[in-house]
């Protein structure tokens, strides 16, 4: 059973929006730091934004930081990312992640991922 599913990705011009959510199932995550990393076509994956488990700390890429907004309902389990001013170098495979990380930026603190989203930006 995959712990994490993503679902909202999707085709958008530039300048457009989309919201990513992230639900987890299986467990509870709402102590476990948050992320959403990106791996676009070619590229190796990258942090994109964080979430502390209080959702009082948060932390964001400097590519996507102003435009991107992480946020989470622990009552629900999910944890979202909106996306607002799209580019098309913001298109990859949107993967969420959790885990009892300190270092929030490094992929390899978190246990538990999604199978990513596709979204796709056109110019």
């Amino acid at each position: 059973q995959v712990p994490l599913v993503e679902s909202g990705g999707g085709l958008v011009q530039a300048g457009g929006s989309l919201r990513l959510s992230c639900a987890a199932s299986g467990r509870t995550f709402s102590s476990y730091t948050m992320a959403w990393f990106r791996q676009p076509p070619g590229k190796e994956r990258e942090f994109v934004a964080a979430i502390r488990w209080s959702g009082r700390s948060t932390y964001y890429a400097d590519s996507v930081k102003g435009r991107f907004t992480i946020s989470r309902d622990n009552a629900n389990n999910t944890v979202s990312l909106q996306m607002n001013s799209l580019k098309p170098e913001d298109t990859a495979v949107y993967y969420c992640a959790a885990g009892p990380v300190i270092t929030y930026n490094y992929q390899y603190n978190y246990d538990y991922w999604g199978q990513g989203t596709q979204v796709t930006v056109s110019s």
